[in-house]
């Protein structure tokens, strides 16, 4: 099921079947856009609301004209200078973009991946991949091939390996209403570097009604462990002394009994460092068997936003 054979998996994708790949931020559940039997097996597998639009992934920005009616002179900015990258812009589409992708948008949901392996897939094929993360939908990202295998099982025909995610949190997603950029998601590029390239952006990145981009539900990225997001994680210990904890921390370790379980995204403090380690930390601590997990709110610049963000909505009940 976890292979390197990027022909294999061009030949699986050209069937119109699903092909998990890595990318510089989590592994996505790849289907031909034009294919509405493969797109409709991306929704099925993840047991995801057709209501949340996918990404559309690309190698090349001259791909764009087969996608969108118009690129702003800002979007124009943002692909070339974090292109390819984790940067996705949200632009009107072209009627050839099935309404299936974008659920039922005029816009689509554009990307181009900074990882080796996908961009020789995506060459090696003559269609763009819509790739939401391999995940059933609300879980936990996944940042390593076997998060995917241990997902969907025989189920997924394929996982493409290409090793740990560098970033280790979604793509940020940018809109434009007006041609002025607008934020719909954190993501691994922050708000302040956004910013250095546009100006100032706005921030609209809840919906829970008709989201215009992926991952504005109030819940999602969740573990099944009950999570809670604290600024004082020794105190809010103290609420639970007869429970099997597991803490999520981001520089050092915390006063506690030795029985609480303690995971540390960074030592040295560094955000960066912090996000690529989000995801699978959480899975780890997801799988020891605990009464709950406690994380803790990173500072709240730069990636600690995103970082945040994530750790919100996975406590959202």
């Amino acid at each position: 099921m976890i292979s390197n054979e990027i022909s294999k998996a061009v030949e699986i994708l050209k069937d119109e079947e699903l092909v998990a790949i890595p990318t510089e931020t989590v592994y996505g559940l790849a289907a031909n856009i034009f294919s509405e039997k493969a797109v409709k097996k991306i929704f099925e597998m993840k047991k995801r609301p057709f209501f949340n639009p996918l990404i559309v992934h690309i190698h090349s920005l001259n791909q764009l004209e087969e996608l969108v009616k118009i690129l702003p002179s800002k979007a124009k900015l943002l692909a070339e200078h974090f292109w390819p990258g984790p940067l996705t812009l949200v632009l009107k589409k072209n009627e050839s973009v099935p309404d299936l992708v974008t659920a039922g948008k005029d816009s689509v949901a554009v990307r181009m991946p900074n990882h080796s392996v996908t961009l020789e897939l995506l060459r090696s094929l003559n269609f763009p991949l819509a790739a939401p993360s391999a995940n059933p939908f609300g879980s936990i990202s996944p940042t390593k091939a076997i998060h995917v295998a241990e997902y969907f099982g025989e189920k997924l025909q394929m996982v493409l390996e290409g090793g740990d995610c560098k970033n280790g949190i979604e793509s940020t997603i940018i809109g434009f209403e007006e041609d002025e950029p607008i934020l719909y998601r954190f993501g691994a590029i922050s708000t302040e570097e956004i910013e250095k390239v546009v100006g100032k952006i706005i921030i609209r990145n809840k919906d829970e009604i008709a989201p215009n981009a992926p991952g504005m539900l109030l819940r999602h990225y969740a573990p099944n462990t009950p999570t809670y997001l604290e600024n004082d994680v020794e105190e809010f210990l103290k609420l639970f002394p007869d429970k099997k904890i597991g803490v999520l921390l981001f520089s050092k370790n915390v006063q506690a009994s030795e029985d609480v379980y303690q995971k540390v995204l960074s030592p040295s403090g560094d955000l960066k460092e912090a996000a690529a380690n989000l995801y699978e930390s959480l899975h780890h601590l997801d799988k020891l068997g605990l009464d709950l997990i406690i994380a803790e709110r990173l500072p709240d610049f730069d990636l600690g936003v995103s970082i945040n963000d994530r750790l919100q909505r996975a406590t959202e009940k």
